[in-house]
């Protein structure tokens, strides 16, 4: 990923690629707002960059074929490379495939890489091409400004035996509800209008600090997600759940949720529904998956539910995937995802007995994705005819249309990139909707995974925090 907008001046220039998922998003922003914020410039392309720094993933092994491969282009181009992110945490798999990088650092640790790039390129001492601390513009975002992604928490305390997240980002690490919540402030205040809660484990927050209480605006809050969210949701602006775990309070969000205070969805991880598959995957809550969403739904009819899952772990016979068949029937989650299982080194499930082929796995995941997709057909049908609110993400116009004709938004059901879309018609409002407006759109139709409809209103923007003006036009 790249920032454009940077002033012409002479300056050293950092190219600079973004992996993975949204937590490692955000360890790039603060990578790259500290390299504005020390005078360097961040090049469009190879050919302008005087380095590049490659933020990586390591969370599966395709994952990590992609932050290789994306070293060794940036080494092909350039020379002269820094590696961050989860797969810094395993340099030897760096140096045996690309000896040559200049530098390598672990995840989250912007420290290190600017140590490194400090060293690669000295930075510019003359005060008039750096950027003065807190002046408008220094915090660089790489998602549109409309919506932002809002991390509390790093590292996670389970032990799933697929996964290697607490080797690579350590154990929890709950940030303090005060910064977190003047985070979020600063970002509505500049024009974010949609916040996407991030972590790990989400519904764990707080926990490793024994939910200590910080200052937000002359009154102590405690560090738990119950209290966040609260205080997030009299902001004004969208507040979306990710990665939250089905633990006992999270029936308290939910009526939050219910109440109209946040978003009613929820992204829970939930990887199979077979009690045995779950037992060996070291995933808590075997069991019980179906009463809570359950209750859920009777706390929040609206509520959308979204989850992943993994099929082909080993040890999963026909009777475990059938399970997990049957789970999704009765289940009719809103959204879905699944991959098959892929082999992590370090994972602990790298030496389990019982792998399942690969021809087994895919014919397993095309067996899933086809009942998930007749399922959200269903239940996207169920919206035809009901007017919603949606978040506009971007233009869609034909040759020949008015600028803003036709348009890309998401519903209060749709997180960015991993959800499903809205494709609407301006009508007599073409021209006058903006990217980032919320509007009332009647939906007129739908197909396995994407609604489409006519804007009918566009909708005051609201929040409860006060706008820097200049910031917020379109």
């Amino acid at each position: 990923m790249t920032v454009s907008g940077e002033p012409q001046v002479n300056a050293k220039k950092v190219g600079f690629i973004s992996l993975g998922c949204p937590k490692a998003l955000v360890d790039s922003e603060r990578i790259l707002t500290q390299l504005r914020a020390e005078g360097y410039h961040i090049a469009p392309t190879y050919e302008e960059a005087d380095t590049v720094i490659v933020n990586t993933c390591g969370f599966i092994t395709p994952a990590v074929e992609e932050s290789l491969s994306a070293i060794g282009e940036a080494l092909d181009a350039t020379g002269r490379v820094i590696v961050t992110g989860c797969l810094g945490e395993r340099p030897e798999t760096i140096r045996e495939r690309h000896p040559k990088v200049a530098a390598i650092t672990g995840s989250q640790d912007v420290e290190g890489v600017m140590s490194a790039i400090h060293e690669l390129l000295p930075p510019d001492q003359n005060p008039f091409t750096s950027l003065i601390p807190g002046m408008s513009g220094g915090e660089v975002k790489l998602t549109p400004r409309h919506y932002s992604y809002l991390k509390i928490a790093e590292g996670c305390n389970h032990k799933c035996a697929f996964c290697i997240i607490p080797k690579l980002r350590g154990l929890q690490a709950s940030r303090d509800a005060g910064e977190v919540l003047y985070e979020a402030f600063r970002l509505i205040a500049s024009g974010t209008r949609e916040l996407m809660v991030i972590s790990q484990d989400t519904s764990a927050y707080g926990i490793d600090v024994r939910y200590r209480e910080s200052e937000f605006q002359g009154k102590q809050v405690r560090a738990h997600l119950l209290d966040l969210a609260v205080k997030l949701g009299e902001m004004g602006a969208w507040v979306r759940m990710h990665y939250v775990y089905p633990y006992p309070h999270v029936d308290e969000i939910v009526k939050l949720m219910a109440q109209g205070k946040i978003l009613p969805y929820l992204d829970v991880p939930l990887q199979h529904a077979s009690p045995e598959v779950l037992r060996r995957m070291r995933r808590p809550g075997a069991g019980r998956q179906l009463d809570t969403i359950r209750r859920w739904r009777e706390i929040c009819p609206d509520l959308t539910i979204r989850s992943t899952f993994i099929v082909g772990f080993p040890g999963e016979t026909e009777a475990d995937f059938q399970l997990l068949l049957d789970f999704l029937e009765e289940a009719r989650l809103d959204r879905v995802g699944a991959f098959p299982y892929s082999e992590v080194e370090e994972a602990d499930a790298t030496h389990f007995e019982g792998r399942v082929p690969e021809a087994v796995k895919e014919a397993r995941l095309a067996r899933f994705m086809e009942v998930a997709q007749r399922i959200s057909a269903e239940k996207l049908q169920e919206k035809v005819g009901r007017t919603l609110e949606v978040i506009i993400d971007e233009y869609n116009d034909d040759e020949g249309d008015l600028s803003g004709t036709r348009l890309i938004g998401r519903t209060k059901g749709d997180a960015p990139g991993i959800d499903g879309q809205v494709y609407l018609y301006a009508g007599e409002l073409a021209g006058q909707v903006k990217i980032g407006d919320i509007v009332s759109a009647r939906i007129e139709d739908a197909d396995e995974y994407d609604l489409f409809g006519e804007v009918t209103a566009l909708l005051p923007w609201q929040p409860n925090v006060p706008q820097l003006g200049a910031l917020v036009k379109h």
